[in-house]
């Protein structure tokens, strides 16, 4: 992409790659630390990401999300007048590609909500108890975690013939480099990395019998991971070399960089189809109490753990509105937001932790069938179950913070509401009188500010520590503040109530 040199003057574009589980976008991020320091991003494209069954088996379209990424990367040369300064991948985590001894993808990817790795906990367990296997790993309990997903795929044809692994965000790194990686906030969300040594767990994976030299070296956020290939260059129109730049390739990672805080009481909630809440700190927690709470220690930018549950999150709702719109009664959004505020809070409530949500399927009623078998108000309609979910998401934030404090001695002041949740003005509202702390919301692209900042700061464009990429945040965005009502009494008793569902169970 040629430009004239007046053209290069200014602040230096950034490409962030952000694939998400429902759709992936391509973002420009423009920032300089001169004067007061500036922050601009600008989507320049957006595609879906639409996983397949195929015989059985659940996968994600990998190819068609590298066509988007192309696609993006051209848009972005368009867009800035030049090349971009650097490019930066975050994904989901957890799930793999495998390739053979000549680098060629052997088949497509499986989607974590694929069915292969029920039962497989059992069999784990049988070999490493699950204090033993937390002690070692920090992990929570996930059915989809890579190793469980590995020890399903053991003995069979795809595995055997592997001769390398990468992780989603380092297969596409992969494709547009050649170089091969393995990005480490993401590496800790396999199960296999010890959270204080930030290295791979050799005992863990011996015991199981997983080959880690299946794995590329691992690399950290902001060291390089190769230049665009040449045949890359050509596809893209992008003419100078062009190097990428590793990232908090988790996509928590990034939007936790992007938390715009100021001091370190803050809990956050990164909210999407999952929503992930919990502290920042210094040092893993790998107390037998965390395990039971089933709390992560996933590592994040600049050595910091993120100390963290994952929650069910907007599938919840999302799959509500798929099923509606399946059903022939698609439901706006905005609409049904504006209804669900007008239901009474709390009638309908459900532990949205519950694995019974996990699959893709009828939502409506499933959330309902839940609501019947605890005793409660079974809702009626799209805007009633709409607050349950919503209700209940507020409910699983506050357990979650609550929890993380108690469990880190961490003493939070203010929450922050990040990701596409942080549109969701009912669900910032009800998270706030929920935990009864101040909720701060925003920003909804936090990954992409993550991702871009993380960049920028390996490309010399600004400096500092996380402090001063979020001071820089803050100076550019205007969050909004949601303050809490100060009636608990509903939100305890619904409390109490999950709680003891809970102990019966």
């Amino acid at each position: 992409m040629g430009a004239s040199p007046a053209s290069r003057t200014g602040p230096l574009p950034f490409a962030a790659v952000d694939l998400g589980a429902s759709s992936g976008r391509v973002m420009v991020g423009h920032v300089s630390n001169r004067g007061a320091g500036t922050l601009r991003l600008q989507e320049v494209h957006r595609f879906p990401n639409r996983p397949v069954r195929a015989a059985g088996t659940l996968h994600w379209d990998i190819l068609s999300l590298y066509g988007g990424v192309l696609d993006g990367l051209r848009a972005a040369g368009t867009t800035a007048g030049r090349a971009p300064a650097s490019i930066g991948i975050d994904t989901w985590a957890v799930d793999y590609g495998l390739l053979d001894a000549s680098g060629a993808l052997l088949g497509n990817p499986v989607h974590y909500r694929d069915t292969r790795t029920e039962g497989v906990a059992d069999k784990v367990a049988a070999v490493l108890p699950p204090d033993v296997l937390y002690a070692a790993t920090g992990l929570q309990y996930l059915p989809f975690n890579t190793l469980y997903q590995l020890t399903a795929a053991q003995g069979g044809p795809v595995l055997t013939a592997a001769r390398r692994l990468l992780l989603i965000p380092d297969l596409i790194a992969y494709w547009l480099t050649g170089e091969a990686g393995t990005e480490i906030t993401n590496a800790s969300t396999t199960q296999l990395i010890d959270p204080r040594t930030r290295d791979w767990s050799r005992p863990v994976a011996d015991a199981l019998g997983i080959d880690l030299t299946l794995f590329a070296p691992l690399r950290g956020p902001g060291d390089r991971a190769g230049r665009l290939l040449p045949e890359v260059l050509a596809e893209t129109g992008l003419t100078d070399p062009v190097p990428v730049t590793a990232v908090g390739s988790h996509d928590t990672a990034s939007a936790v960089v992007a938390v715009p805080a100021s001091g370190d009481r803050f809990a956050y909630v990164a909210t999407g189809t999952w929503s992930l809440a919990g502290l920042e700190l210094d040092a893993p927690v790998l107390t037998e109490e965390s395990r039971a709470a089933n709390f992560t220690n996933e590592l994040g930018v600049d050595g910091t753990v993120r100390y963290l549950r994952n929650i069910m999150g907007l599938w919840l709702l999302q799959e509500c509105l798929r099923t509606w719109e399946a059903e022939g009664t698609p439901q706006r959004l905005d609409r049904l937001l504006r209804e669900a505020a007008d239901v009474p809070g709390l009638r309908s409530f459900v532990d949205a932790d519950d694995p019974a949500f996990l699959a893709p399927g009828d939502m409506p009623r499933r959330i309902t069938d839940a609501v019947r078998r605890s005793g409660g108000h079974a809702p009626e309609g799209p805007a009633e179950i709409t607050r349950c979910v919503l209700d209940s998401l507020a409910l699983a934030h506050r357990r979650a913070i609550e929890d993380a404090q108690r469990l880190s001695g961490r003493v939070v002041d203010t929450v922050h509401i990040v990701g596409g949740g942080a549109h969701n003005e009912l669900l910032c509202r009800l998270t706030a009188d929920a935990c009864g702390l101040p909720v701060v919301a925003g920003p909804a692209e936090a990954a992409a500010f993550g991702n871009v900042l993380v960049q920028a700061r390996a490309a010399g464009s600004v400096g500092g520590d996380l402090a001063d990429l979020r001071a820089l945040l803050r100076g550019t965005l205007e969050p909004r503040r949601y303050e809490p009502t100060g009636d608990q009494a509903g939100w305890d008793r619904a409390a109490a109530s999950i709680g003891a569902g809970r102990a019966r169970s």
